[in-house]
């Protein structure tokens, strides 16, 4: 019986996998589709799923404390993620306190409390394990090609709401960095090609919890019939939102893709063929 319902499910991978990359793109995009239509149906209350995105990624953050805590290594982790990570989570953290303070607030300061933990274990308690030849993303190329950028952007591109200029600052540069933070942790995995269960696992924590906070936006966007983009305020302020959402589901859906052909191989190491990421 197990073989028999393995068997359909290893023929659409057989499919998959032999179709040219823009068929497997227009799949992706109608699987997102119908995703969406389907978390519509039966989430009432969009809003939790912006809730549940940050807490996927507390619990992605929670599975690299117990690889830390449990196996002594940070091997396969980028220490520049971990930072960009910290730093999009204070700056996120210092909004939400003082334009929200909810539920989030709470969220944001666990994961960026996990967060310095992990950054503070890979620099010092375990970095003799660090794979800095594959970390190797310069840290002027982070600061000049991805921080600078993103807080001159938010300079230029903020939301237009009543709270002080300096927190909508701050609120923009969030947004954007968040959007690219992930990017050195896929350099690590492309220059490694193996990607244990633990790493592996934190990053499809963080597709699903990007995803999830994607379709949250665009919901809300159905559901309030495009008022909620006026509530974020007037300019390109909204569409960037919704673009920043949007690049960071694509630029982790490849990975995805292959996370859950592994797990459904039954394999515990994912191995990424070359141009993946």
């Amino acid at each position: 019986m197990k073989g028999t319902t393995k068997r359909p499910i290893q023929v659409v991978r057989t499919w998959v996998r032999r179709q040219p990359p823009k068929v497997k793109v227009f799949l992706a995009f109608v699987c997102a589709i119908a995703a969406l239509i389907f978390i519509r149906m039966v989430v009432y209350d969009h809003d939790n799923l912006f809730i549940a995105a940050e807490a996927v990624h507390a619990l992605g953050i929670s599975v690299l404390i117990y690889k830390l805590a449990t196996e002594k290594t940070c091997a396969g982790l980028s220490l520049k993620s971990q930072e960009l990570t910290a730093i999009f989570l204070g700056s996120r953290l210092y909004c939400s306190f003082v334009m929200e303070y909810d539920v989030h607030t709470l969220l944001d300061l666990a994961t960026l409390a996990a967060t310095v933990w992990v950054v503070y274990m890979m620099r010092f308690n375990l970095n003799a394990s660090y794979m800095h030849e594959k970390d190797n993303v310069a840290n002027y190329y982070v600061v000049s090609s991805w921080v600078i950028p993103c807080a001159l952007l938010s300079l230029l591109i903020h939301p237009t709401t009543q709270h002080y200029i300096v927190n909508r600052i701050l609120w923009a540069f969030c947004v954007y960095l968040e959007a690219v933070s992930v990017l050195p942790q896929l350099r690590v995995m492309q220059n490694t090609k193996i990607v244990e269960p633990f790493t592996a696992h934190y990053v499809f924590a963080l597709g699903v919890a990007r995803f999830l906070s994607c379709a949250h936006w665009i919901l809300q966007v159905l559901d309030t019939r495009g008022r909620l983009l006026t509530a974020l305020g007037y300019g390109l302020w909204p569409s960037m939102v919704l673009l920043s959402e949007i690049v960071q589901t694509f630029i982790l859906a490849d990975f995805c893709y292959y996370y859950v052909q592994s797990v459904m191989g039954g394999q515990l190491v994912l191995r990424l063929p070359s141009g993946v990421v």
